[in-house]
């Protein structure tokens, strides 16, 4: 038996130095350690020796079998690796490699001048604060001061959930939350998507960007919400526009007041652009925050005062580009956005 297994050791690691591929070294496993394999049914023949020589034929079959896998695995591992390093190779990525048809990405002209208007009322002192876009018919009218009957609680104008429930039509409800949040004295803006059942032309969408402003402290007046929008206009479109104040209504504010900004083709001299008018069109919405917005917020309107602003972020940057139609912004052609 002694011959037998040392022919089995010599056979066993013959045929693994020989093996190639990962399929030979399992049949080599099995050719001679598997359940019918060469070692294994010769340990079978073990009863037929003395008690004196079975332990001495178990202890070197054991050795032998213990041999065959180490130096299985041992050459399973250098084909796996060799395997690995053919991959590696033909997989390799030149990272050096030069080349003409580089394609970058750049900002949406949208979210630029997100992103530009931020940094702006943050060096004015305003804080950015966010809101959810699914939010309660409360913060959206009722706190809002908005009357039961006002158009744009109609299930035609606004995207309800149901009686509670809604997809927000303004960025207004986060200036409830920030003041039920922060209280006053509070500066912050908040921008975002809203949406209104519009229909879609060259200068509506059902959804669109906002961006809401709230200044509430001691001693707000008119004179101060005018001279901020003057300077915000003047900061983000050039030193030499002009800003021209329309009376309007508005539920949450009185005062209330819509603004329009002299065209930014030629400065208020009129153009084909501007229908020869000087002014462009009206860049956005704003006035006193009516006091009975501040009582629903917990604020006392004998002590604060405080005024708010909304613009369309779309309209900001169409009156920026020069872009003629909102549907462009959203259609995703390339060659549209590479211009900018």
């Amino acid at each position: 038996m002694r011959e037998e297994l040392f022919k089995i050791k010599e056979a066993s690691l013959n045929n693994i130095k020989d093996a190639i591929d990962l399929k030979t070294i399992e049949e080599i496993k099995i050719k001679y350690l598997g359940k019918k394999g060469a070692l294994t049914g010769l340990l079978k023949e073990m009863g037929k020796l003395s008690k004196e020589e079975r332990p001495k034929m178990g202890a070197l079959a054991n050795e032998i079998r213990e041999n065959i896998e180490n130096s299985l695995k041992e050459k399973e591992n250098i084909i796996k690796n060799a395997l690995l390093e053919e991959k590696l190779k033909a997989e390799r990525i030149d990272v050096t490699l030069e080349t003409d048809n580089l394609i970058l990405g750049h900002y949406h002209p949208l979210k630029r001048t997100i992103e530009d208007l931020e940094d702006l009322f943050i060096k004015m002192g305003f804080l950015v604060y966010d809101g959810p876009e699914i939010e309660t018919v409360e913060n959206n009218f009722d706190l809002l001061n908005t009357p039961a009957n006002h158009p744009s609680r109609d299930m035609t104008d606004t995207f309800y959930f149901d009686d509670k429930k809604l997809l927000r039509t303004q960025t207004s409800p986060c200036q409830i939350r920030a003041m039920k949040e922060i209280g006053a004295p509070l500066r912050m803006i908040c921008t975002g998507r809203v949406f209104r059942n519009d229909e879609v032309d060259a200068t509506h969408s059902p959804m669109f960007h906002q961006m809401e402003g709230l200044v509430i402290d001691k001693n707000v007046t008119i004179a101060n919400l005018m001279h901020s929008l003057d300077y915000f206009v003047k900061a983000f479109f050039g030193k030499d526009m002009k800003t021209r104040y329309r009376p309007h209504y508005f539920p949450f504010t009185e005062p209330s007041l819509e603004v329009d900004t002299t065209c930014p083709n030629c400065k208020g001299k009129g153009c084909p652009s501007c229908n020869h008018t000087g002014w462009s069109m009206e860049l956005l919405g704003c006035g006193m925050v009516h006091p009975n917005v501040l009582r629903n917020c917990g604020i006392d309107p004998e002590i604060y005062s405080g005024f708010a602003f909304g613009m369309g972020i779309d309209r900001i940057a169409m009156v920026r580009y020069g872009i003629k139609d909102i549907r462009m912004m959203f259609e995703n052609n390339t060659k549209f956005l590479e211009q900018f």
